[in-house]
């Protein structure tokens, strides 16, 4: 029997973020050598990769880096998914996460495409990543990346379990005013998730199919009401669809009665843009 005890296979599982099996059958080749071990299973996760190709990845992390630069800051965002909340949290899919945000920046890559394309230490980015991946027996996935920039640049970083890392993240890009109201307003955006800014940034059709089901709806809920009464009513039911998914129609999560626009306003400050990822979403 291999030389090894529970407390090996602990730490070799907190190492890698493999399974409880994989890490016994590796210590048990090594007889017990935990860095044999180690090699064991990255040798055979390497082997696995093109298998786990077709598998779903819908657990991970969000991570982010802020910079100071001439006149503002930019704002580096990615989310890097796994399989499992177990390797998720495990240490080494947490470092991994770091060191590919690291990339990212260092790269000043905007898109998935550049980043994965990018050098790390004499090879691509995909390939540092397929390597930790064959570690950890799992596919793993740099899904988004966004790179933001303005004079004032504000993250919110949101864990929707304890023990998991960050699993939505916002950007909120400001002028120097309206700094002071960002975080609310990150904070916001994290838990309403709009799709707009503004109303302006709504596709025409989709507009036009919200004001003629609006109509509709109006029309077969009172037959017998002048035209102008369902106008009006289903400009009514418009309004109630900018809430849903415009952010400055929004009232403010932390103080329903203003609206994000309000608040900005009395801060005499200007929203530029804003960035939301959730992981899986």
């Amino acid at each position: 029997m291999a030389n090894y005890t529970a407390a090996d296979i602990k730490a070799l599982r907190e190492r890698t973020g493999a399974g409880m099996l994989d890490v016994k059958k590796a210590l048990d080749e090594a007889d017990g050598d935990q860095n044999k071990a180690l090699e064991i299973i990255r040798v055979k996760g390497l082997k696995g990769v093109a298998k786990r190709e077709d598998r779903a990845t819908s657990e991970g992390l969000v991570a982010s880096h802020i910079a100071d630069v001439d006149g503002g800051q930019v704002g580096t965002l990615i989310e890097l998914n796994c399989e499992t909340d177990f390797v998720a949290k495990a240490p080494k899919f947490i470092e991994l996460g770091e060191a590919v945000l690291a990339a990212v920046v260092k790269s000043g890559a905007k898109t998935v495409e550049e980043a994965l394309a990018s050098d790390v230490d004499g090879q691509t980015l995909q390939a540092f990543i397929d390597a930790d991946a064959a570690t950890l027996g799992e596919k793993i996935v740099l899904r988004r990346v966004a790179v933001v920039e303005g004079p004032a640049v504000t993250e919110y970083l949101h864990r929707t379990a304890k023990d998991l890392p960050p699993s939505i993240g916002v950007f909120a890009v400001t002028d120097a005013n309206g700094a002071s109201v960002a975080k609310d307003i990150a904070q916001h955006v994290a838990a309403l998730s709009p799709q707009f800014l503004t109303r302006d940034q709504i596709p025409a059709e989709k507009v036009e199919d919200e004001r003629r089901i609006a109509l509709e709806t109006a029309r077969a809920e009172g037959a017998n009401k002048p035209e102008h009464i369902i106008e009006k009513i289903a400009e009514n039911r418009l309004g109630k669809f900018y809430e849903e998914v415009v952010l400055l129609d929004q009232p403010l999560a932390k103080d329903p009665s203003k609206k994000v626009s309000q608040v900005l306003a009395d801060a005499k400050g200007e929203l530029k843009s804003f960035v939301r990822f959730r992981v899986g979403a």
